[in-house]
């Protein structure tokens, strides 16, 4: 028997839509994970109605209220986190340990913003006139946008949908097209918590139909959008236009230097990890990784031995490190930044084959590059993909030049074991994450995140730092 489609969210109910798309698993092109509905423009436009419907509602809710509500998404993805993660891992194609730790992450930041909802509190001032009282309190936006990408379907998804629900918001949610089963999971279980109708809204769809419907809306109050930067910049000026708040993360194209005193061991666990490991398909990851003179050759030598190690295969396969490519039009981008580089004058030492197992999926072998430098266009532009490039330099100023030659700011890494230096690189880094010692990819879920220049626009995500986004102050002067 035949699945039904899986269905939009709207208004409280569960709607058709104009037509459904299949959704299958990038691990084995024949597994088909289901059907799902395709939002219209109008159907989008009336999320956004029935959300600006129910945020009064919700905002004037009682703060214990929000707090279950979020407490309980928390604790049903927490205890549900092997069955999706392994959903998770299935359709967007990461190991299933990344998958599980993804879904256990989102199961966190609905804990953390759930706790946040109990710290709201204004604050006082005496006013310059005598007899005046000031109070200055955070109030919700709105109704808020939300735009999210594939790479990270559930834990991009939390960090945005938790803060504007604990801070009194209604959403409308459009997932990216290519995994749609994690968030129409996690919509399910929020369809089922005490929310007023309309609250939280699922679109699935295209970024022709339903993200265009939500850019150019001037009734949304704010939009988060994650992904491209060329999208990026059209969100921005759409937005603009109706005077809609918004809130960017972009492109990436982070560095890992690795000065002459590193820790080799650990040198090389950090690269890997950070150039390779999600499939390169990570905004932290470090696709440039700026080598000393003086360790260059003994780096490459053992990055290489340890490239040959990983385990590429099935997302759900026992003991696989690296799975598949999302997606076949991925696979196509990062084939044409292999051949560019090679191109451009690129040394290929290791791997960019694809491969050919069964079931038949999206595989290639991660690939390394040296004899590269920062003018090459694979430096320059994001691939998104299990690449990485070396660019060998002299000293530490020539590789914190090398570092910030880019138009963007999100992550920056350095293996040293000098105080002095990760003192002066912490300072001089233009990025908006800075990790000494550590892979440029991976963060925490209670501080802020985001990036500088290209990377990022407007408030920082997570912890405390998401509320100047999702809340806007008022101040109040009284006279008793």
């Amino acid at each position: 028997m035949a699945l039904q489609p899986y269905k939009n969210y709207i208004g409280g109910n569960w709607c058709e839509g104009q037509g459904v798309i299949a959704n299958h698993s990038p691990s084995d092109v024949q597994d088909l994970i289901g059907h799902y509905h395709q939002a219209s423009a109008e159907q989008t436009l009336d999320a956004i109605a029935a959300a600006r419907d129910a945020q009064p509602q919700w905002a004037t809710s009682g703060l214990e209220q929000r707090q279950h509500v979020l407490m309980a998404i928390g604790n049903e993805l927490m205890a549900r986190k092997e069955e999706l993660g392994e959903l998770l891992s299935r359709e967007e194609g990461k190991p299933l340990a990344e998958g599980i730790g993804e879904v256990n992450r989102c199961a966190q930041f609905f804990h953390y913003y759930a706790a946040e909802v109990l710290r709201q509190m204004g604050e006082t001032a005496a006013s310059v006139r005598p007899g005046i009282e000031i109070e200055v309190q955070r109030e919700p936006v709105g109704v808020i946008g939300i735009i999210t990408p594939w790479n990270f379907p559930m834990a991009t998804a939390a960090w945005k949908i938790a803060p504007a629900l604990a801070f009194g918001n209604a959403v409308v949610f459009k997932p990216a097209n290519l995994v749609p089963a994690s968030a129409w999971a996690l919509t399910e279980i929020i369809s089922r918590q005490a929310l007023p109708a309309g609250t939280f809204n699922l679109v699935m769809g295209s970024g022709a139909v339903v993200g265009e419907s939500l850019i150019q809306s001037a009734d949304i109050d704010a939009l988060t959008f994650t992904g491209s930067l060329q999208t990026g910049r059209r969100v921005a000026v759409a937005t603009a236009s109706n005077l809609v708040r918004c809130q960017l993360e972009m492109g990436s194209k982070n560095a890992l230097v690795v000065l002459d005193d590193a820790d080799l061991e650990i040198a090389v666990e950090c690269a890997l990890n950070g150039a390779f490991f999600g499939t390169g398909q990570k905004c932290t990851a470090s696709s440039r990784l700026i080598v000393c003179d003086g360790i260059h050759d003994r780096f490459v030598e053992a990055l290489v031995a340890r490239m040959r190690q990983l385990k590429v295969g099935h997302a759900l396969g026992q003991g696989v490190q690296i799975g598949p490519v999302a997606e076949a039009r991925q696979l196509e981008q990062n084939l044409h930044y292999l051949q560019l580089a090679k191109d451009e004058g690129a040394t290929l030492v290791e791997g960019g084959e694809l491969l050919n197992l069964q079931p038949a999926g999206y595989y290639m072998r991660p690939a390394l590059f040296t004899n590269t430098h920062n003018t090459m266009r694979i430096n320059r532009e994001e691939v998104f993909g299990p690449i990485a490039c070396v660019i060998r330099v002299s000293d530490y100023e020539e590789a914190l030049a090398v570092l910030n030659d880019t138009e963007y700011g999100l992550t920056a890494g350095i293996i040293t074991q000098s105080l002095r230096y990760a003192s002066d690189f912490k300072r001089r880094a233009r990025t908006g994450c800075v990790m000494v010692n550590l892979p440029t990819a991976g963060t925490d879920y209670h501080v802020p995140f985001g990036g500088r220049k290209a990377s990022s626009f407007g408030p920082r995500e997570q912890g405390q730092y998401a509320r100047e986004f999702y809340t806007v102050v008022k101040t109040t002067y009284v006279r008793p």
